[in-house]
């Protein structure tokens, strides 16, 4: 049960107290199994399948695809939430599934009912989609690829030097999720510079290792290549990678920066390797395959993340359900070499640690965090955390009696575990929980800090407690045993109804101000609220009717040095 078992103290209480008898229940059935991708035999008397229309079906798929997929799986094998495929979701019932998707869990679960985001129609739709057999995906090739694949704007057409006027390494890529757009945020006037089209729900925004190009990725799969030079920022190319994804990067090593990128997707299983100027898919890997520890086969082992080695001419792909995190050597891709280290499951976010030598992924299926050396190429660790880790990209920063760490939030529970990353000064240190701070409670997304602050910041959007999910907490790295303050993000910004997460703290360029976006409804006012760093007293609130569902913010500078 260690989905559902994190909340601590008055975290706990808080949480649970929105609960009625039939949601509780529905929760510990909840509980994943051991292995999450395998499903329990139905009983006997299993609960009798809804019917539902054709309509209703494809409207369900839809909503399943943009809400539930990324942690339960296109297939619904479960990684980061449990297994959902029908033989569990028939023995549950529909009673239970609706009461677990109206009030979500403490660990993770949104609570897509009361929070508004779905009506009492959609979870009762919801609740019957999952009760049916799964429709199996199509494939997604080089032929489906290249007939998506734009060039918008030639790479002899482009401008030679920078000619825009803006300090673009200031400025914020925005996701704003349900408007299938990203804004580009001035991060000294906070005013809007531009937006721009582009996939839906865009997970992620990665820079360049020039720093000229943004890259952002949807959940659809669509990359759109943003080159900031001209005198205004101008996407340049596009391309469609599958059916859905997470991750995108561009080659960092010295002598290869911006030759390459790279993309991971969800569905189909696989990565590609993409020209760094225009997109064009050069080559396409499937990751499918066994298990690490059981040597099972698994049909939908997704990439979850991917990070460009600075001490390799590689890519840091980290593979979900089999537990592997595969180092891809792009300096021959007609001969690709690749170098698959058995880490653990489910892979999902890391970063670096300050050395930028080591990786840190969270593997939060089994409440660990796996430790790569990319100068090696060799698993160093996997650290024990608390209930599913869910870093980001983590955060770092020198404690005053441990020395260098790195520290990762939790869905699952409200601790903070800082894991020591200095293998050399700090030997009895490395790569150990050296200190488990407690937060406000589980279901933490984002935890953030920079070199130049002395605060720790950590999100909590998924938390049912709208108190919590609607505010954050922020520790003084000195003086991390004072515990942390609350601030009230959401009661600043001011919007009026609405869930209001708070979610993801990201830091401007100079590291004087941190940035959280209140995530509202679609039909609902949004923001993003901008926090003075040293004194943690509001600084301003960017309010505009074109911010729609604000979630990731990404700093260019920030991003492409992997500050963090």
């Amino acid at each position: 049960m260690t989905m559902f078992t994190g909340l601590k103290g008055a975290a706990a209480s808080r949480s649970w107290g929105v609960f009625g008898s039939v949601a509780v229940a529905a929760l510990l059935a909840f509980a994943p199994a051991a292995s999450a991708q395998t499903a329990p035999a139905a009983p006997a008397e299993a609960a009798p399948v809804p019917t539902m229309t054709p309509e209703e079906f494809a409207q369900a798929k839809d909503i399943f695809f943009q809400r539930c997929a990324g942690c339960h799986g296109v297939l619904r094998k479960g990684a980061t939430g449990p297994n959902l495929e029908p033989a569990r979701t028939r023995t549950l019932g529909l009673e239970h599934l609706e009461a677990f998707i109206n009030f979500g869990s403490p660990a993770g679960m949104p609570n897509w009912g009361t929070s508004g985001e779905l009506s009492k129609e959609q979870v009762n739709l919801m609740a019957r989609y999952v009760m049916q057999d799964p429709p199996q995906p199509p494939e997604w090739g080089m032929k489906e690829m290249k007939a998506s694949w734009e060039v918008l704007v030639k790479p002899a057409d482009r401008v030679k030097k920078k000619e825009s006027t803006l300090d673009i390494e200031n400025l914020f890529s925005v996701t704003l999720r349900d408007a299938g757009q990203v804004a580009l945020i001035n991060g000294s006037t906070h005013q809007i510079e531009k937006i721009i089209p582009t996939g839906y729900a865009v997970h992620i925004s990665r820079i360049s290792a020039s720093g000229r190009y943004v890259f952002v990725i949807g959940r659809d799969a669509r990359i759109d290549m943003i080159d900031l030079w001209p005198k205004e920022p101008t996407k340049v190319a596009s391309l469609k990678v599958g059916l859905e994804a997470r991750s995108v990067e561009t080659s960092k090593f010295k002598g290869w920066e911006d030759k390459y990128a790279i993309a991971g997707t969800y569905w189909p299983p696989q990565y590609v390797i993409m020209d760094g100027e225009t997109l064009e898919p050069l080559k396409i890997s499937s990751t499918r395959g066994m298990i690490y520890d059981e040597q099972s086969y698994h049909p939908e082992p997704r990439v979850a993340s991917i990070l460009g080695s600075h001490y390799r001419p590689e890519f840091i792909v980290n593979v979900k359900e089999t537990g592997k995190v595969m180092m891809v050597d792009y300096s021959d891709l007609k001969n690709l070499k690749t170098t698959e280290i058995e880490a653990e499951r489910f892979l999902h976010d890391g970063g670096l640690d300050s050395s930028g030598r080591y990786f840190m992924v969270a593997a939060n299926a089994r409440n660990k965090v796996s430790v790569i050396d990319t100068k090696d190429g060799k698993l160093v660790a996997n650290v024990e955390t608390g209930a599913t880790p869910h870093p980001g990209r983590g955060a770092n920063f020198v404690h005053p009696k441990f020395g260098p760490v790195w520290a990762t939030s939790h869905l699952g529970d409200d601790g903070i575990s800082l894991i020591g990353t200095d293998p050399k000064g700090h030997p009895k240190q490395a790569w150990k929980v050296v200190e488990t701070l407690n937060g406000q409670g589980g279901g933490s997304l984002f935890i953030k800090t920079h070199p130049k602050s002395g605060n720790l910041w950590v999100d909590t959007p998924l938390n049912p407690d709208e108190k919590v999910s609607q505010s954050v907490a922020v520790f003084d790295i000195r003086s991390l045993d004072k515990g942390f303050e609350v601030l009230p993000i959401a009661e600043w910004a001011d919007l009026g109804e609405g869930a209001k997460r708070v979610v993801q703290p990201e830091y401007n360029k100079a590291g004087d101000e941190v940035w959280f976006s209140v995530w509202n409804g679609k039909t609902q006012k949004s923001a993003i609220v901008v926090v003075d760093d040293k004194t943690r007293k509001l600084k301003t609130v960017i309010k505009d009717d074109r911010l729609v569902t604000p979630t990731g913010k990404f700093n260019v500078f920030n991003t492409q040095h992997d500050i963090y």
